[in-house]
């Protein structure tokens, strides 16, 4: 160690020496950059941040927080102690605000919740309810108050359509007020008042519309249920809040009022308000959690714009660096402690380090070993989450250093062999033993992830579960959702048509198992002599569908079909009499019920003529009632009808008259029997009430030739997986080991559905530990009471209407029956007609399972109670009935007659007190409105927290609740029973240890653990070595265990390192990162600089109330190289810039000047709502029209779906939005599946809430209204239908009936394809010219306001552009709005986010070409018919009228084929041989500057899906699509054909010559790959009206923009740039490739 000290000292002695050389030029030229990013929504306070992160820790620590503010007197009144207000800085009022919120937490909750706050993670809740409060002001017009507001509204529409940016005024300085759907108050005596009139819910909702409370809405948890909703929108911390507060606590607690809180401070009350509750307002949220890059650019042609940047512009201080980071082994923050004297020289010592070692290339050999070098490091580093973070995110200044350290073997040993079980470079990460996709992850996310957890970890030691148990509990793994649950239909009922094993039919087919492994040709069926599928038809012979499945299983047996199929059949008439249990079954005349005939005929036949005449009796019986009904639709089967099928059947094979033998059979008991028990067992399995079903191996699916070709398909995926693995051999009956493993012995499509069940946590601390939850006492199965029960069924009853007394009674038949792993406990609610009869009822039911539920006859004694209930207080009208000493007396006899104590049950019920009983049924209704959002005349079900509600009835039965049973228990609770089996209880009373105790344990514990949203997928970590190549962070108490394969070279890797470094700063959860590097690197891994931003206290100022927000700091960049800056965003989020003087695209630090930071903001947009739409059966409905918006203006956004995945997106804000089918086509064909109420005729809307930064994803399913089923979507405009062309009720005519374009931010969108003859700005008329184009960076940012005057210059007609505004720099769209005023043209500025299941590109120039091409069915307003692209750098030279106007002969895109005329050029021509000539088969090969898009045809044939297809197969090969926007649509228009446009539409030098110059109509600046020749040298040179226009963009420019840009010059005068053949090579840019 002393060697290693003389030896640092010494080298600081000479850098020290060294540095008095350089530190002048040095200090001087050292440049940082800065960049910061804020949402778009103004600020919201932190005091109303810090509620509503406690309230998603438990609902009542909201109210808490509440009343600790409160009464903690935190001055409200800014006139008092005015003295001390210096005190209350934004960094003392966060800390005063975490001090109450901790206090209510423990940890580690308490400091994610430190964490949460910093992180303003809370921010979009408030805005929603800002949002929420505009609308309560707005639903009052007449209140003089708002006027202000409604006008703020209507001027910000057109930028601002979602009103992202719009701040809630003050309603006539009033902070606070209360909305009751009728009234608004705004003083406390005007709410006292309406308090005192009693007010009866039903007689008000008659009136006026209660207005509507929310999941996520704060309802107080002393409010009744039912009682009128009064919603307080107000602040913490101001007066009126405190007085409002009290007055409807106190109503609440009455009865009188259901107090709803909306947390909202109105701007113009911050002096109203205490001094820690407007801090956050005063400046816009700035935002954390996410990464900056400052990648190196590479470049060949010189592609920068050579105007000075304007000067003058400021904004905040840069970031101070952090000096403890490790530069070249020096930590220079020990050195500066121990030198202070020699500061400035350390400093510039430092920065010649970190600027003279910046490498973007590194030799072969010294690549080699780079990524295990890397390793090495960062294991061997004191801190190895810094070390990794420093690496990878400065790794340019790094690499040589790293290049250069000498490898350890057993590093390099380690890896190779943990690269023997995972691919080098892989990343993978878990929490809890649950994978996280590295790819999508984000800051945001992985905090909710942990929380989750902790949250379960806090309520896990609470129940007294040790950690250890509770370690385990917590990385369990939920079952996959995608489990199959297979109907046991096995019985000697179902009849088989055929057996593969052993009809001669298939005696040539091979008996070989392993043929299912043989490869087919798509669509194909192996033929295989084994009996491996098992179609059994569940049908009713009497049913049309029924008596067609007959004929569907004929054609398909007739046709060899490598299927076993049978029938299984029943009669719904003689079902309907079993579930009747008043009607006898001796009742039913046989001749009325003619499946049951039909069935007795069919058992007839097979048994005495064989199966193959008993289906074609069936056949006969469909074919004869067919022919008798001809004319009608729906033909009815009649009874003559079967008679005539059998006699026409059984006539070739009889000697005796077939009538005769008909006669006979209608008396055969036998027969009769046969037709019950089969009916029975359908009965039984669940399949009665469908008419028609079909099981698949067990399988559930619809009784289609489809529905069985797709089953058959993925069934057979499984069996070859089976059979692989040898768990299916040739002597295995696959039927019975496939339903053996996964059968189950009954369907109900409540239980089992492709839907996720609705989850709700049953633990006592979700509720409180007072709730009704901790009172229930349970009923079990007969001489069961005392043992363990890992079901609990929880049965939420109405008892004042019958459906509740039979679910009742179902549940206490299911019990009688026998359980012996589940629990019942009631949950008594009633409507408000109640009576003492309900009453006394509920107090038996209280009475029995208190005491008497150990007795043998209790459960029968309830269930006849339940009968005498029914029929005589519900079914009977109330003026028949005794009075209630009959019903006791009646009791008492149930009682007796059972073996219960009849006197026990007089005496309490003489003497039971009724308030009692209706304070209990008051708590099970607070319970079922808290769960479920209903308050009454709901019955449900929570089995183990899953909730099967509503139940209407009759659907569900005791069998029933036994499958609800058997799928929990196995799906989500064995696991977790075997888990707490083997507790050791320490911390626990050994008499609290009984069955109960265990039972409400596993109750808790798998409630809880099902709501969790997390993966059901894991990795075996453990088999990857870790001692010489991982980092391993123990912490023995974190409830949170972290697994990680990273390749610390990697992009993902830059991201997770900042990621995990935070949450082992607030969390400390275990972690073990193995290290996974590639191997045998060829070129540098990272060619960037990375800051990822996270928030710190440091961001709260200490001298004032205002929060600086965290930022990105990058220090000591180099100077001479070329960097581009990009963002690293969560996925929902859309940014942009908003303020910088600087181009991002071309970062050339030594032209700053005496700037010594280059500073950029962004702005966060809007957030993304994506979603998938689904059709059953069917591919996604592509081209379906969907508008989000409020109530008032349903239509602020719209899109349509793609058939990619069914995926869409829209722009979102905070907010309570409501997406609907659009009016036209969508709306008329199709409707949202949840809201199918038979009739499919209502125009229905899902209710979307956008409340936190993560965005949202909707998956929904549509279904085809009734009638609609054959139609199509997508109506070609060459269809035949005529009549449907009349009435313009084609899918592109409906676009224009409704699409206004407010996808973008210009209302004028709804003009876009105006065809009015009226004059248009600057006096220009005629039909309107669309024009889209593509900038990015100021150079061409210059060209496209060249492009555009060029195109106005030429053209009297209206034209609107079209920019995609991700790209665009803050200055450019400060112009274009001025720019627009000045010359009469319209403009629009669109965005679209990059979808996460299209291969993503990660180079910006590429990701600029995609959006060229691969969303133009979906960027624009669904009104614009025709779009023409027109690259930034052309000139144009004609009325671009002409090309607008021109008929592309149906095709959807027109491209201008290459020039062939520059010979020169002819070694370019790669499309003229190889690969391309072939695939082109003499097409054209196109450009891409130029092109006309009919979006009418584009979206109509679904050219965007097909070329998105196209693209996502290409583009995962790195050498396919070198010029992106070019050669895919070239590649794809065999798929998606392209019109040629003629040559002169396109003129460029490299490839045209000038032979054809004089007729171009425009003329592109294409890169010259033979002279490389710079843009702007080329521009003078080839255009000769280029500089005069330049010159007047330019002038324009510095008029609108100021003139403190440099002077311009005449053309002549323009200093020309030098001749790049002299400069220094420069490295290949790829925006250079654009056209070649």
């Amino acid at each position: 160690m002393g060697f290693r000290s003389r030896y640092c000292f010494l080298l600081f002695l000479v850098a020290t020496s060294f540095s008095h050389l350089i530190v002048a030029s040095v200090n001087r030229n050292t440049k940082n950059v800065q960049t910061a990013l804020h949402a778009k929504w103004p600020g919201t306070p932190l005091l109303l941040e810090a509620s509503e992160l406690l309230s998603k820790q438990q609902h009542h620590l909201f109210w808490n927080f509440i009343d600790i503010w409160i009464n903690a007197n935190h001055n409200p009144n800014p006139d008092v102690n005015e003295a001390d207000s210096h005190s209350y800085t934004a960094k003392y009022c966060v800390k005063k605000i975490l001090e109450h919120g901790r206090s209510l937490l423990t940890e580690p909750l308490a400091s994610l919740f430190e964490f949460s706050l910093i992180l303003r993670s809370a921010s979009p809740t408030i805005a929603l309810y800002r949002q929420l409060a505009h609308d309560s002001l707005s639903s009052f017009p007449l209140i003089h108050h708002d006027n202000e507001i409604v006008e703020t509204k209507s001027n910000n529409t057109r930028l601002d359509p979602l009103g992202v940016g719009v701040s809630l005024q003050s309603p006539g300085g009033k902070c606070c007020w209360i909305d009751t759907g009728e009234h608004l108050f705004f003083d406390v005596s005007e709410l006292k008042a309406w308090l005192q009139n009693p007010h009866d819910p039903q007689q008000v909702g008659d009136s006026f519309q209660s207005p509507p409370v929310f999941d996520f809405d704060h309802v107080h948890f002393d409010s009744t249920s039912g009682s009128p909703v009064a919603i307080l929108y107000g602040a913490l911390g101001t007066n009126c809040f405190k007085e409002f507060h009290v007055a409807l606590l106190e109503a609440a607690k009455q009865g009188k009022v259901k107090y709803v809180l909306r947390p909202v401070l109105p701007a113009g009350c911050e002096a109203q308000i205490g001094h820690c509750g407007s801090v956050g307002v005063s400046e816009t949220v700035n935002l954390g959690g996410y990464g900056v890059e400052l990648a190196l650019k590479n470049m060949e042609y010189k592609a920068m714009d050579d105007s000075a940047i304007k000067k003058g512009v400021t904004l905040e201080d840069p970031r101070i660096e952090d000096l403890s980071q490790e530069v070249r082994g020096f930590i220079f923050s020990k050195i500066l402690d121990r030198k202070p004297e020699l500061a400035s020289e350390i400093m510039a010592f430092r920065d010649y380090l970190l600027s003279s070692t910046i490498s973007d290339t590194l030799d072969v050999w010294e690549l080699k070993d780079l990524g295990h070098q890397t390793v090495q490091r960062i294991v061997h580093a004191s801190d190895p989450l810094q070390s990794m973070q420093d690496i990878n995110q400065n790794f340019p200044s790094i690499v040589s250093y790293l290049s250069r350290m000498k490898l350890d073997d057993s590093v390099r040993d380690e890896i190779t062999a943990n690269q023997r079980m995972i691919p080098p470079g892989k990343s993978l990460m878990a929490i809890n033993g649950a994978l996280i996709s590295v790819e999508e992850i984000d800051l945001y996310m992985l905090i909710d992830l942990v929380h989750q957890d902790l949250l379960l970890a806090d309520q896990f030691s609470k129940l007294k579960i040790p950690r250890s148990t509770a370690r385990k509990l917590l990385s369990t793994l939920p079952p996959p959702e995608s489990d199959m649950f297979r109907v046991d239909f096995r019985s000697t009922n179902v009849h088989y048509l055929n057996n593969l094993e052993e009809d001669g039919k298939y005696k040539w087919w091979r008996n070989n198992l392993n043929e299912i492994l043989m490869p087919v040709f798509p669509g194909q069926l192996r033929q295989i002599r084994k009996n491996l599928f098992h179609a059994v038809f569940v049908i009713d012979p009497a049913t049309t569908c029924g008596l067609e499945s007959i004929d569907l299983i004929i054609s398909l047996y007739e046709n060899n079909f490598p299927v076993r199929f049978g029938v299984l059949l029943f009669s719904s008439k003689y079902i309907t009499q079993l579930e009747d249990q008043s009607t006898k079954e001796d009742g039913d005349k046989f001749e009325d019920d003619v499946s049951d005939m039909i069935i007795r005929l069919f058992s007839y036949i097979k048994g005495n003529y064989g199966i193959e005449m008993a289906f074609k009796f069936l056949s006969n019986v469909n074919k004869l009632r067919d022919e008798s009904d001809d004319d009608v639709e729906d033909a009815h089967l009649e009874l003559h009808h079967v008679e005539s099928a059998f006699v026409e059947t059984i006539l070739p094979k009889v000697k005796s008259p077939p009538q005769e033998i008909l006669l006979k059979l209608k008396k055969e008991p036998e027969l009769k029997e046969l037709s019950q028990q089969s009916s029975k067992i359908v009965f039984k399995l669940g399949l009665s009430k469908i008419q028609c079903s079909l099981l698949m191996n067990g399988l559930f699916i619809d009784p289609t030739e489809e529905a069985l070709l797709n089953a058959l398909n993925d069934e057979t995926q499984r069996l070859q997986e089976q059979v692989y693995f040898g768990q299916i051999k040739s002597h295995t009956d696959v039927l019975d080991k496939l339903l053996s493993e996964a059968g189950i012995q009954r369907y109900n499509p409540r239980i089992i559905s492709d839907n996720k069940p609705r989850f709700i946590s049953l633990s006592m601390f979700t509720f409180g530990e007072a709730s009704i939850l901790s009172g229930i006492n349970y009923l079990h199965s007969p001489g069961t009471m005392d043992d363990l029960k890992p079901v609990t069924h929880l049965f939420a009853v109405d008892i004042t209407i019958a459906s509740g007394i039979k679910l009742l009674r179902q549940g206490l038949n299911y019990l009688i029956e026998g359980s012996k792993d589940a629990r019942v406990g009631l949950l008594f609610s009633c409507n408000h007609t109640t009576n003492l009869f309900s009453l006394l009822f509920v107090k038996v039911f209280e009475i029995t399972t208190s005491s008497y539920s150990h007795k043998k006859n209790a459960l029968n004694f309830l269930d006849q109670l339940c009968s005498v209930y029914q029929q005589k207080y519900i079914l009977t009208s109330l003026v028949e009935v005794d009075g209630t000493q009959a019903f006791i007396d009646e009791i008492g006899k149930l009682a007796e007659s059972s073996g219960l104590p009849s006197e026990s049950f007089r005496s309490s019920l003489s003497e039971f007190s009724a308030d009692e009983v209706k304070s209990h049924l008051s708590e099970a209704e607070k319970f079922l409105s808290t769960t479920l959002g209903s308050e009454s005349g709901v019955n449900a079900i929570f089995t183990n927290g899953r909730v099967t509600c509503p139940i209407d009835e009759g659907t569900f039965l005791s069998a029933d609740l036994h499958l609800l049973e058997s799928i929990e228990l196995k799906k989500r609770t064995k696991h977790i029973l075997e888990i707490i089996e083997e507790v050791k209880w320490q911390d626990v009373d050994p008499d609290m240890l009984t069955s109960k105790f265990i039972s409400d344990i596993v109750m808790s514990v798998s409630s809880s653990m099902s709501m969790r949203e997390r993966s059901s997928e894991s990795a075996r970590f453990e088999v990857l070595s870790d001692e010489h190549s991982a980092i391993i962070l123990n912490s023995e108490n974190s409830s949170i265990h972290i697994d990680a394969v990273l390749d610390p070279l990697s992009p993902t890797s830059q991201k997770l390192s900042g990621i995990l470094r935070v949450l082992w700063k607030y969390i400390q959860p275990s972690m073990r990162i193995v290290l996974n590097p590639m191997s045998s690197l060829v070129d540098l891994p990272l060619k960037n600089y990375y800051r990822y931003v996270v928030p710190s206290m440091d961001d709260f100022s200490n001298t004032d109330s205002s929060i600086n927000g965290p930022k990105a700091f990058f220090a000591n960049m180099p100077l001479s190289k070329t960097l581009t800056m990009n963002l690293d965003v969560p996925e929902p989020w859309l940014v942009e810039p908003v303020l910088t003087v600087h181009d991002l695209d071309n970062i050339l630090l030594e032209n700053l000047g005496d700037t010594r930071t280059l500073q950029a903001a962004f702005e966060l947009e809007a957030l993304v709502l994506t979603g998938h739409c689904s059709e059953k059966d069917h591919d996604p409905p592509r081209g379906l029209q969907l508008i989000l918006g409020t109530k008032t203006s349903p239509h602020l956004v719209d899109t349509l779906v793609m058939a990619n995945l069914g995926y869409w997106q829209m722009k979102v804000a905070p907010g309570v939005w409501f997406l609907q089918l659009a009016p036209g086509r969508s709306s008329e064909l199709y409707i949202f599946k949840e809201d199918d109420d038979g009739s499919k005729n209502r125009q229905s809307s899902k209710l979307i809430t956008i409340n936190s930064l993560r965005g949202k994803v909707v998956h929904m399913e549509v279904v085809k209204r009734k009638g609609k089923e054959d139609e199509k979507l997508l109506i070609p405009d060459d269809d035949d239908n005529l009549q449907d062309k009349k009435k313009g009720s084609s899918w592109n005519s409906n676009i224009l009936k409704w699409a206004s374009g407010f996808i973008s931010s210009n209302e004028q969108s709804k003009n876009a394809e105006s065809n009015s003859p009226e004059t248009a700005r600057g006096g220009r008329h005629g039909k309107t010219i669309n024009i889209f184009s593509i900038a990015s960076g100021h150079l061409y940012e210059r060209f496209l306001k060249i492009m555009i005057l060029s195109v106005l210059k030429n053209t009297h007609r209206p034209v609107k552009f079209w920019f995609i505004k991700n790209y665009l720099s803050p200055p450019f769209k400060d112009l274009i709005p001025h720019m627009s005023n000045e010359y009469g043209f319209e403009y629009e500025l669109i965005t679209y986010k990059w979808p996460t299941w299209l291969h993503k590109q990660k180079e910006k120039q590429r990701i600029i070409w995609a959006y060229k091409i691969l969303f133009l069915d979906v960027i624009f307003p669904l009104s614009l018919e025709k779009v023409i692209f027109v690259d930034a750098d052309q000139i144009v030279r004609t009325d671009m009228g002409e090309l607008y106007d021109m008929d592309l002969k149906g095709r959807p895109l027109a491209y201008t084929p290459f020039c062939d005329n520059n010979r020169e050029m002819d070694g370019y021509r790669f499309w003229r041989q190889g690969f391309w000539k072939d695939h082109l088969r003499g097409r054209p090969y196109h450009i891409s500057a130029l092109y006309v898009v009919d979006l009418k045809k584009f979206r109509e044939t679904a050219a965007g899906d097909n070329l998105r297809v196209i693209y996502e197969t290409l583009s995962k090969d790195p050498n396919s699509l070198a010029n992106l926007d070019q050669d895919l649509p070239n590649y794809a228009q065999h798929t998606v054909p392209i019109f040629s446009l003629p040559q002169e539409w396109l003129w460029c030098e490299s490839w045209c010559g000038n032979a054809t110059k004089s007729k171009a109509k425009t003329i592109d600046l294409c890169n010259n790959p033979m002279t490389k020749e710079p843009k702007l040298q080329g521009a003078r040179r080839i255009v000769s009206e280029w500089p005069d226009l330049d010159l007047e963009a330019r002038t324009f420019t510095a008029r609108v923009l100021g003139d403190d840009q440099e002077p311009i010059q005449s053309p002549n005068e323009s200093n020309e740039l030098k001749d790049p053949t002299n400069e220094e090579t420069l490295k290949e840019d790829l925006e250079s490739k654009a056209e070649l």
